[in-house]
């Protein structure tokens, strides 16, 4: 690195933190990113740039290329250590094997992010496989990113995506890429597995300690931290469980070594949106057995929450552990209600009528088959204060989609929504169709639309789609 770049890239000059790396060589292994001979930046997300207190009109194209493809800053590149309990079975044979930990900075807003690489070489946890990324893959993890964060789900985001030289994979050669994560946290729950494996309590409280002191500092010291923390995360993986179920998100692999201690959002593989209200439903196609399903997400975070317990049974009483855990269902159908109240309109309701509003809504969704996403889109498109006057005026053209006992349900449906209109003064009517337009997407991101996108990549070099597909989210 000469010395005009060392002085002008404002991403070496960030408010980096050792935080993870003063755990000591117990937790990582220390890495060199592969070099690249292609870095064309494909990707780069101005809208994380203010929280690091950086201008997008002072950060260029080239200052994202020397960080987070040619890796020409100071930072130490970790590959974190952790197991995991994949498909139910443990893995003692994972951790990073196609990224590391690229440094920890500070916010401007005082928390602690990661920028994490996907794509950037082999590590010594690849074990057989390349350390590569493909370009679709990239793209896919910068849409599912966005479009979550812009549903409201507590999600990692993507920097920057840079494609690199094409490789060769399944006897294919396909095009290359490395992206940069933007995320609260890299550890993991299998971060804490891996330790119990080797019986390692000094090093699981170790652990514990650095992950209060940094990600939940307000029960740092306090005489009950450890029990606290375990009950906040069985809260927050409750709530993102209802954040992905209310946006009809199927994540597809929710192995422990993909459910962060921050209960963040991350990874995106074989994810899928669904497309009907089918639970279902399974976005990989490796899942033969339906354990990632739609519908299995609540049950499937709920057990992974009881099998960190495991580790953490070294610091924290089980007794005490399976008390909080027994929460979990009702956390998140609290969470779930509120999540799908406020897609339906409403901020609160009486727990009869919401239990009615979303069930009702469920089953014409189920029986009619109609698009999950377009029918939130057309609620909120559609909205009228007409309708708390004229059942008839509330979605009346999707009779003509449907028959028979759809139309008896349809007709059930609009005549409660009217009724829970009824009464409402039109400032009241005016905040409902405010909360329909901020928690419903004008686009939905089904598997034809990234099949879209995609196809203009890899026929034509156009991405203007992706640009224009990620502009509509935003709105």
């Amino acid at each position: 690195m000469n010395d005009r770049q060392s002085t002008s890239n404002p991403f070496f000059y960030l408010n980096y933190e050792l935080a993870l790396e003063s755990l000591g060589n117990d937790f990582f292994d220390r890495v060199q990113p592969a070099k690249f001979s292609q870095h064309t930046l494909r990707f780069r997300n101005d809208k994380l740039l203010p929280i690091l207190g950086l201008d997008s009109n002072t950060v260029t194209n080239k200052h994202l290329l020397d960080f987070g493809g040619r890796f020409q800053g100071q930072q130490s590149c970790l590959a974190l250590r952790y197991h995991g309990y994949q498909f139910g079975q443990y893995n003692p044979y994972l951790g990073d094997g196609r990224g590391f930990l690229y440094g920890q900075v500070r916010g401007i807003d005082g928390h602690l992010y990661d920028f994490g690489t996907k794509g950037s070489g082999q590590t010594p946890h690849s074990q057989s496989r390349d350390g590569r990324l493909t370009l679709k893959g990239g793209v896919r993890e910068v849409l599912a990113a966005e479009v979550l964060h812009y549903s409201g789900v507590k999600t990692s985001r993507c920097l920057s995506l840079i494609e690199t030289e094409p490789f060769t994979r399944d006897d294919q050669l396909v095009r290359g890429s490395v992206m940069v994560r933007f995320s609260r946290s890299h550890l993991r729950f299998g971060t804490f597995e891996r330790l119990e494996y080797y019986d390692r309590p000094d090093l699981i409280q170790q652990l514990l300690d650095h992950v209060i002191q940094y990600y939940y500092p307000h029960l740092w010291q306090q005489p009950d931290s450890y029990i606290r923390f375990y009950g906040e995360l069985v809260k927050r993986i409750a709530q993102l469980t209802a954040q992905w179920m209310a946006v009809g998100f199927c994540h597809g692999v929710l192995n422990t070594d993909n459910m962060s201690i921050t209960g963040e959002s991350f990874d995106y593989g074989p994810y899928a949106f669904i497309d009907t209200y089918n639970p279902y439903f399974t976005a990989a196609a490796f899942d033969r057995q339906g354990r990632y399903s739609y519908r299995n997400q609540p049950s499937v975070c709920r057990w992974n929450l009881a099998m960190l317990q495991r580790p953490l049974s070294a610091v924290i009483p089980v007794s005490e552990m399976e008390a909080i855990l027994e929460t979990f269902s009702e956390l998140y159908t609290q969470y779930y209600h509120q999540q799908m109240l406020y897609k339906l309109g409403f901020d609160r309701l009486s727990v009869w009528e919401t239990e009615e509003l979303i069930d009702l809504t469920l089953q014409l969704l189920f029986l009619t088959k109609i698009n999950y996403g377009q029918f939130f889109c057309e609620l909120r498109q559609k909205f009228s204060t007409q309708w708390r006057e004229n059942t008839n005026c509330i979605l009346q053209d999707l009779e003509f989609l449907v028959s028979g006992e759809e139309v008896a349900i349809l007709k059930r449906w609009c005549w409660l929504y009217h009724q829970l209109l009824s009464g409402r003064s039109p400032k009241e009517i005016d905040k409902i169709a405010q909360r329909l337009k901020q928690a419903n997407s004008i686009i939905v991101l089904l598997k034809p639309e990234i099949e879209t996108i995609w196809k203009a990549i890899i026929e034509h070099d156009n991405w203007q789609p992706l640009i224009d597909f990620i502009e509509l989210v935003r709105v």
